[in-house]
């Protein structure tokens, strides 16, 4: 990862809600972690940018150019240009992104298409959609649109679908879309000359689970699911020649009792041997050590805020994006896998996400 020539730290970006999106940040805006001690701070030299419900960010992987969900009601995503200096321009206008409140994003390794997935709305089912990118990583046409079904036994969260992350496995061949709505994992072969994904295989999750985000093992032969609705994470045998997934063990998220937990974002450790797990409810982020294939709790520590969001490996911490008391906390990562909070969290309003740069 590159580093501010002029300090040494890690350039970073924060996506959050602003006020026409129900929230009070400013969309996107610059920062630096300095990864001997820990400390974020905002990068004066970069003005933040207005993209209306920025809840999620991914960067392009040749170019200088990251992706933003804008995540309303009639959803689109925004294409955002880094210059030299680290000014953030808006690529061409926003797209629509093909359905409601897309929540999750990713690019294709290859560099030529924008995965989105959208969550939906009371309304409206879950989709995945499919953009095909310039040469210049500009948004250009959509090339396909897949609309997710099935529904759940949880009441007020599960009468239908709702796609939450779309990521890419491993070896770069298949792509799976989790659906929280749908207690399932889809699993797509993406056409990368006509830009159209082609369904593989759906793989079940437990009753009511939930399933939010899904984090690779290093060697991309397992696959760690955040189960919102169960407040669990289960750890499954990913076959990379079918693109299905067996479950393997689950534990709780968190060792909190008396709070209704929904545990969100989900990180594997480069070395395989750890994986974290933001708690929403308990706010805390719990720390588990893989051994086999069974996951076990190693404790939990305060998340340096409320309604703990997005995490985000960078540099030898964990960026926590604390939703409702709006601070950046970066955790540190001991050789054990436990972590610290070195310095105190960055007032963030609405902060949702970061990305490491």
């Amino acid at each position: 990862m590159p580093t501010s020539p002029s300090t040494g730290a890690l350039p970073l970006l924060s996506g959050s809600y602003t006020p026409d999106s129900g929230g009070e940040g400013p969309g996107i805006a610059a920062l630096l972690l300095d990864p001997t001690t820990g400390r974020t701070t905002y990068d004066d030299e970069v003005k933040p940018l207005h993209i209306s419900g920025a809840s999620f960010l991914a960067a392009h992987p040749t170019l200088d150019v990251v992706y933003s969900t804008n995540e309303t009601e009639t959803g689109t995503v925004s294409a955002v240009a880094r210059d030299g200096d680290g000014t953030l321009t808006p690529l061409g206008d926003p797209m629509s992104s093909g359905g409601a409140n897309p929540c999750h994003l990713t690019v294709h390794p290859g560099g030529e298409w924008l995965l989105t997935a959208n969550y939906g709305s009371d309304t409206a089912p879950g989709t995945i959609a499919v953009h095909r990118l310039g040469a210049d990583g500009r948004l250009l046409e959509p090339t396909d649109l897949v609309v997710h079904q099935g529904s759940g036994p949880v009441a007020g969260r599960q009468e239908g679908s709702h796609a939450h992350q779309v990521l890419v496995d491993a070896a770069g061949r298949y792509v799976l879309a989790t659906d929280l709505g749908a207690d399932a994992v889809f699993t797509y072969r993406l056409s990368t000359l006509t830009g159209t994904l082609e369904r593989i295989a759906v793989n079940p999750m437990s009753a009511g689970s939930g399933p939010r985000h899904l984090a690779f093992s290093p060697g991309g032969d397992l696959v760690f699911s955040a189960d919102e609705l169960s407040s669990t994470v289960t750890c499954h045998r990913y076959d990379a020649t079918d693109g299905t997934l067996t479950a393997l063990s689950s534990v709780p998220a968190t060792a909190a009792h008396g709070v209704v937990n929904q545990p969100a974002g989900i990180v594997a450790s480069p070395c395989g041997r750890f994986v974290w797990v933001t708690n929403r409810g308990a706010d805390t982020v719990a720390a588990f050590r893989l051994t086999d294939t069974t996951l076990e709790p190693l404790g939990e520590i305060p998340a340096g805020g409320t309604w703990p969001r997005g995490l985000t490996l960078a540099a030898g911490h964990l960026l926590v994006a604390n939703q409702h008391s709006g601070t950046l906390a970066a955790l540190r990562i001991q050789d054990d896998g436990t972590l610290t909070q070195p310095h105190p969290p960055l007032p963030a309003p609405s902060v949702v996400c970061a990305l490491a740069l």
